[in-house]
């Protein structure tokens, strides 16, 4: 029979998957080669090298920037998980004893969904290492990394309301969400539960609805997403949730139903300013998980 297998195919250079991410979150050649000390047409020799080898552009280049193609978005995503398996590796052997204390942040929804994995992964691989994790809004998050109250927290962010944009690690849908067979969705004025004032879903959610001059009313309050699933299985309400919250006993609800497409919302990670090697270490695991992952209905992943 014969061998169908391809011939061996090139591999990439780990120093040139650096240079690349660099270039991608400054948006400039001469930038990136600064951080990682290197000479600009070094940079360029080594960003031709692999298009060539992967025969595709990977910039757009104009006099002012340099943007991302849509191959050099998929590979993003490839060469920050393959420069954090890497550091993964390598620690394993360079500092196996990783101890001390990491301070992680994260809102209740990812909370729930990610942490989990996360933690079990993290006890595995360093069980000397102890995780101390804040359950809070993305904005107290967010501050938190900032004072120095947090090692690093994954956060809720929306396009137009980013700190960093080399800090997006994935993107998930935003969705209105009420009870499979209810009837909160049909009333007059809408009811709809949301978060305090500083939660984007909310933001977007109110927004959306004035925008499209649809009456409503605020009909329950919660700080945690458990609280408005509880509003929503009541059909008392309906809420913006993240599309992988959705349950079995929930129904998504979308412009047939008269409701404004709520589109896509960020998932960060901030790390702090001179954070531990072990704190780095966690962040480069995280941004590694979070790729792999492939966002679901939270009744497909929990089944």
């Amino acid at each position: 029979m014969a061998n169908s297998l391809p011939a061996a195919l090139p591999l990439l250079e780990l120093d040139i998957m650096k240079t690349f991410i660099a270039i991608s979150e400054t948006g400039n050649f001469t930038t990136a080669a600064e951080a990682v000390f290197r000479t600009p047409s070094a940079v360029s020799m080594q960003i031709k090298k692999l298009e060539d080898t992967l025969r595709v552009p990977l910039f757009r280049r104009d006099a002012r920037s340099v943007t991302l193609t849509h191959h050099g978005e998929i590979l993003l995503s490839y060469a920050k998980r393959m420069i954090a398996l890497n550091n993964e590796a390598v620690s394993r052997f360079v500092v196996p004893e990783m101890n001390g204390i990491v301070r992680l942040g994260a809102p209740d929804d990812i909370g729930e969904l990610m942490l989990p994995g996360i933690l079990k992964h993290l006890s595995e691989t360093w069980p000397q290492l102890a995780i101390d994790v804040t359950i809070e809004s993305s904005a107290n998050l967010h501050r938190g990394v900032e004072e120095g109250r947090l090692d690093l927290t994954l956060y809720n962010f929306l396009n137009a309301v980013r700190a960093d944009p080399a800090e997006r690690v994935m993107t998930e849908r935003l969705v209105w969400v009420g009870k499979k067979h209810g009837q909160a969705h049909l009333k007059t004025p809408l009811p709809v539960s949301v978060w305090d004032s500083g939660c984007i879903w909310r933001t977007k959610a109110l927004e959306e609805l004035t925008k499209s001059e649809i009456e409503f009313r605020i009909a329950y309050f919660c700080g945690s997403h458990m609280g408005q699933t509880a509003a929503i299985r009541a059909d008392i309400a309906i809420a913006p949730l993240a599309r992988f919250l959705v349950r079995d006993d929930m129904v998504v609800l979308g412009e047939r139903d008269g409701l404004p497409d709520l589109g896509s919302y960020d998932i960060g990670l901030a790390v702090r300013k001179g954070a531990s090697q072990p704190a780095l270490a966690v962040a480069d695991y995280i941004r590694s998980a979070l790729g792999d992952l492939d966002m679901q209905p939270a009744a497909a992943v929990a089944a």
